[in-house]
C-alpha cells in the first residue's frame, strides 16, 4: 500500500467536507494524527526575534552647505533618522546572544530586539564580519530560549527546511520548503560565500532570522533572495550554522574576525587539468603561485600541487578552500592534504598574519597602474598601455571606490582585501558615474 504524501492527505480532506459547514475538520486520519509543524514551532518561536535599527543620518540641505548662508542666515544641520527593520536568532540564552546578519545593523546608532512575548530590549553590539555578513548581539535578558545548532555539514538537497523572520515588518512569520541546493557560491553577496538555497519563501526583513530543519534544529541564518520583482521567487539563500558559528567564536572573543592567509594563489580543478595531471578526481584546488614569505612556502607546498583537504575535510573547489582558510584564526595550525606528483601527501601549515608578506594579488591585477591615495578614494594616476590594468579597462583619472561590492578607501584597505578574497569585480567613479570592473 502506498504512503500518502501529507499535501494528498489535506487535499482529500478538504475535498470530503467541502460544503459541510457544521463540520469540523478532524485532527487524526484512521487513528492516526495528521502531520503538523506546529508541536516543533512551538518551541522554535521564542528564540526568534524581530530586530529594529536606527540610523541618524545628515539631510543634504544646499544652504547648510554653503558657509555665507550658514553663518549669516545660522541655517542648522538638519539631520533624520533611518529605520530599518530584519531578524535574529537567540544562539546563547543563558548570555543573551542574538545572531543576525550585518548589513541588518549596519551603521546602526540604535539597536532593539523584540522578543516573540513583546518584551523589548536594547542590544549591544559585540562584533560584526560585513565579509560573510555576520553580526552579534546581547541583550540583558531572562528567560530566553536559544536554538540548538544542527550540522550543517550533513544537509542534504531535498531535505525539508523551515524560515522564520519578520518579512516586511509584518512579525513572525513561519514559510516551509526543500534545501533547493548546497554550496552555491560566485553570486557577489558577500565576501565569503557558501549559502544554502532554499524555496522556503524568503523577503525582505527575513534577513537574520532562522533557517531549522524538522527537529527544530538551526541549520542556517536567512541572508538573501533573488527577486528580480522585489518579492520571493523561490530563490532563497541561507549562511549554514557552522560557518556562522566559526564566525561567532571569533566576535565573541575579539569583536572582530582576525582572518591570516595561506598565502596562495587558486583555481579551481578542472577535467582538463585533472588529465594532465594524470588523477581521477576532478575536486580540489590547484596551487598557481606562492608567495614569497609566506606560511604555504614555509609549509612547504609548491606551484602545482593540488590541494584535496583541510583538516581531514574534502575540498571541492577554490572557492571552498578560500573559505575553509578564511575561517581560521591566525596562528592556527592547519592540516593540509595535496596531491603532487601523482602522490597524496600531508603536511602542516601555520596561518600567518596578512602584514609581513611579500606580493599580493594587487600586483597582478593591477599590474601597470599608479595609484595614489586620495579624499575621494583610490585615484588611478598612470596607466601602462597594454599592462593588465590597461586591460581590464582602468584608465588615468578613475578613482577606486569598491572591491567585489564593498567598499574601500585606501590602497593598504584594497591591498589587504586583494589578499583574502577571490577577485571578482572593482567599483570605480568616472566621469560622475559609478562603475563596476569585472576581473575573472
Amino acid at each position: 500500500m502506498y504512503k500518502l504524501n501529507s499535501y494528498f492527505i489535506w487535499l482529500i480532506l478538504v475535498m470530503l467536507f467541502m460544503g459541510q459547514a457544521n463540520c469540523a475538520l478532524p485532527t487524526s486520519v484512521g487513528g492516526q494524527a495528521l502531520p503538523s509543524l506546529a508541536p516543533m514551532l512551538k518551541d522554535v518561536l521564542p528564540a526568534v526575534v524581530n530586530i529594529s535599527s536606527a540610523q541618524t543620518q545628515v539631510v543634504n540641505n544646499p544652504l547648510f552647505n554653503d558657509p555665507f548662508f550658514r553663518h549669516f542666515f545660522n541655517i542648522p544641520e538638519q539631520k533624520q533618522k533611518k529605520q530599518s527593520r530584519g531578524s535574529g536568532v537567540i544562539i546563547n540564552a543563558r548570555v543573551g546572544y542574538v545572531l543576525t546578519n550585518n548589513h541588518v545593523i549596519e551603521k546602526a546608532d540604535e539597536i532593539s530586539v523584540i522578543l516573540h512575548d513583546g518584551r523589548q530590549f536594547n542590544a549591544k553590539l559585540i562584533g560584526t564580519d560585513p565579509e560573510t555578513d555576520i553580526a552579534l548581539l546581547k541583550i540583558p535578558a531572562e528567560n530566553l530560549t536559544a536554538l540548538s545548532f544542527a550540522n550543517s555539514d550533513r544537509l542534504q538537497v531535498g531535505d525539508f527546511v523551515v524560515a522564520i523572520g519578520n518579512p516586511f515588518g509584518l512579525g513572525q512569520t513561519v514559510t516551509s520548503g526543500i534545501v533547493s541546493a548546497l554550496g552555491r557560491s560566485g553570486l557577489g553577496i558577500e565576501g565569503y560565500e557558501d549559502f544554502i538555497q532554499t524555496d522556503a519563501s524568503i523577503n525582505p526583513g527575513n534577513s537574520g532570522g532562522a533557517l531549522v530543519n524538522l527537529r527544530g534544529e538551526l541549520v542556517g541564518i536567512n541572508t538573501a533572495i533573488i527577486a528580480p520583482g522585489g518579492g520571493n521567487v523561490g530563490i532563497g539563500f541561507a549562511i549554514p550554522i557552522n560557518m556562522a558559528d566559526q564566525i561567532v567564536q571569533h566576535l565573541r572573543d575579539f569583536g572582530e574576525v582576525k582572518r591570516g592567509q595561506l598565502g596562495i594563489s587558486i583555481q579551481d580543478l578542472t577535467h582538463d587539468l585533472a588529465t594532465a595531471f594524470g588523477i581521477t578526481t576532478n575536486k580540489g584546488a590547484v596551487i598557481t603561485e606562492v608567495i614569497r614569505g609566506s606560511a604555504a612556502e614555509k609549509a612547504g607546498l609548491q606551484y602545482s600541487d593540488i590541494i584535496t583537504a583541510i583538516n581531514n575535510k574534502p575540498v571541492n573547489s577554490a572557492t571552498d578552500l578560500r573559505n575553509r582558510i578564511g575561517l581560521l584564526r591566525i596562528g592556527e595550525r592547519v592540516k593540509i592534504t595535496f596531491v603532487r606528483s601523482e602522490r597524496t601527501r600531508n603536511l602542516y601549515a601555520v596561518i600567518a598574519d596578512t602584514q609581513g608578506i611579500e606580493g599580493s594579488e594587487v600586483s597582478w591585477y593591477l599590474d601597470g597602474a599608479v595609484l595614489k591615495d586620495s579624499s575621494d578614494g583610490i585615484r588611478v594616476n598612470e596607466i601602462t598601455q597594454g599592462s593588465n590594468a590597461d586591460q581590464v579597462g582602468l584608465v588615468p583619472g578613475d578613482i577606486i571606490i569598491g572591491f567585489n561590492r564593498r567598499e574601500v578607501k585606501t590602497i593598504k584597505q584594497l591591498n589587504r582585501r586583494f589578499k583574502l578574497n577571490t577577485v571578482r569585480s572593482i567599483e570605480i567613479q568616472r566621469d560622475g558615474d559609478i562603475l563596476s570592473i569585472r576581473l575573472n
